[in-house]
């Protein structure tokens, strides 16, 4: 009788928790959409309708960019994962998706770490949790190396005023964690978790699967700038291609510093968008455009599809 309550009293409480998140996931996206002082749906909906975005060609673009964005993602996930345990296309889908549904009312998206894990037998979580990280490792790393470019053609160019005392500053902060989190790493032991083993798990990762996550990164990265620069023609925006792409990853670069909830991360980017395009004198309602149809097209309709395999989880006790 005991064991058969609380058999249905883990079902009840893991459905309370898929709803929320589902209905958590729906409402803030709802609020960002409709919320934002500066931006305003009905400008926004007239603004597509005038620069026909809805045409079949533009559309199918657009998919066919965001299938491909995510398609490399779980492509990435399913090349580490099966690192661990054998791991189909359909399973990464299935975890990639409702990951992503669950990160987003999550600072920095670190919600989608536990929810890859959930899928997997409990001997195996903390390394998936470790596979996770590398593979968001070299997106980061992609995301750096083209900001940092992109940056520098960017401030050469436009003659951007830097407080560079405060980045000197900030700089030697972030050395002092970095120095401070890898000298202490070394005697940290808590629960299991310890620098040596976290290097004993690195060394066992191939170096030909390092190089291939690392390629699926540069991809991923190529396809959703260059979705970004299609939005920038599509809405008429007058420049040159280097200039686009600059101002592309310095937008990018100076976003993935920042940390914030996942959520306002098209809000993030449409005020960083705007700082960046007004060196070209673009008008700001354009450029939130293009950032809000970005965040719809990679994460709103994802996320999406993502709530049905939410609801549809089952926790190893219900199978």
């Amino acid at each position: 009788m005991y064991n058969s309550l609380s058999y249905k009293s883990k079902q009840f409480f893991w459905l309370i928790i898929k709803l929320s998140i589902v209905i958590g996931c729906g409402f803030f996206i709802w609020q960002r959409l409709t919320s934002n002082s500066e931006f305003h749906f009905f400008d926004f909906y007239q603004n597509l309708i005038k620069n026909n975005v809805f045409s079949t060609k533009n559309m199918l673009f657009l998919l066919i960019s965001t299938f491909l964005n995510w398609f490399l993602e779980i492509t990435k996930w399913e090349t580490l994962a099966s690192l661990c345990v054998k791991t189909s296309k359909k399973n990464a889908t299935i975890q990639s998706l409702a990951s992503l549904t669950t990160s987003l009312i999550t600072p920095n998206r670190i919600g989608e770490y536990g929810a890859k894990a959930v899928y997997f037998d409990k001997s195996f979580r903390k390394q998936i949790v470790g596979l996770n990280l590398v593979g968001n490792f070299y997106q980061m790393i992609m995301t750096l190396f083209f900001g940092i470019i992109g940056f520098g053609y960017f401030v050469y160019n436009h003659n951007v005023s830097i407080d560079y005392h405060r980045v000197l500053r900030f700089l030697l902060l972030g050395i002092f964690i970095i120095s401070a989190f890898f000298f202490g790493a070394k005697h940290f032991n808590y629960k299991g978790y310890s620098a040596e083993k976290a290097r004993t798990f690195i060394n066992r990762i191939p170096l030909k699967l390092n190089i291939k996550v690392a390629m699926i990164s540069l991809l991923r990265f190529v396809v959703f700038s260059h979705q970004f620069y299609f939005l920038l023609l599509l809405f008429k925006i007058d420049i040159s291609y280097l200039d686009a792409i600059s101002a592309i990853t310095t937008v990018y670069f100076i976003s993935s510093i920042v940390p914030m909830l996942s959520l306002f991360d098209v809000v993030l980017k449409g005020t960083v968008a705007i700082w960046v395009f007004s060196f070209f004198n673009v008008e700001p309602l354009l450029i939130l455009s293009v950032t809000t149809l970005m965040w719809i097209f990679n994460f709103v309709f994802p996320a999406i599809i993502g709530s049905y395999f939410v609801l549809t989880f089952k926790p190893n006790f219900v199978k």
